[in-house]
Order: structure tokens, then sequence, then C-alpha cells
């Protein structure tokens, strides 16, 4: 294994990482946006306002998105073990 090697397996591991955890990352920042600015324009400071809505949008997220997620990390798996097999 050469530093290219390497260096491709690092990227696709990252890649990997941004594809299976952008859609509940996603979700969780516009939902979070919208329940601040609820929250600035209302004036209501509850704590619980902020983290209810974060956790179930993210639910649904993963739950909507969890064909790609497995998919990403199969594909990924299916690579790095061809690598092992053909000796990098």
């Amino acid at each position: 294994m050469n530093e290219a090697d390497a260096l491709d397996l690092i990227r696709a591991a990252v890649w990997a990482i941004l594809t299976a955890s952008g859609p509940a990352l996603l979700a969780a920042m516009i939902v979070g946006v919208l329940i601040a600015f609820i929250q600035a324009l209302t004036q209501i400071q509850e704590m619980t306002l902020t983290f209810v809505p974060k956790i179930v949008a993210v639910m649904v997220a993963l739950g909507m998105s969890a064909p790609l997620i497995g998919g990403q990390i199969s594909l990924f798996t299916n690579m790095v073990f061809q690598r092992i097999q053909t000796g990098f």
C-alpha cells in the first residue's frame, strides 16, 4: 500500500461519512434555524422547544434516508474488502 492508495481510501471514507451523516445534519440545521426564528419572533425561550423538534426531525430524516446511508456504507465496505482481496 502506497501513499496514493492510503489517500484514496481516506477520501472514500470521508465521502462515506459525509453522505451518511448529511441528511440528519441538514434536517437538524433547518429545524434549528426555524425554531430559532420562531423563538426570536415570539420571545418564547423554552428549552424543550429547541430539542424535541430537532430530535423528531433527525429521526424522520434518518428513517427516510436509511437506504441511502446503508448503500453508502455498503459501497465503502465493498471497496475496502475488494482492495484487501486484490492486495491494494
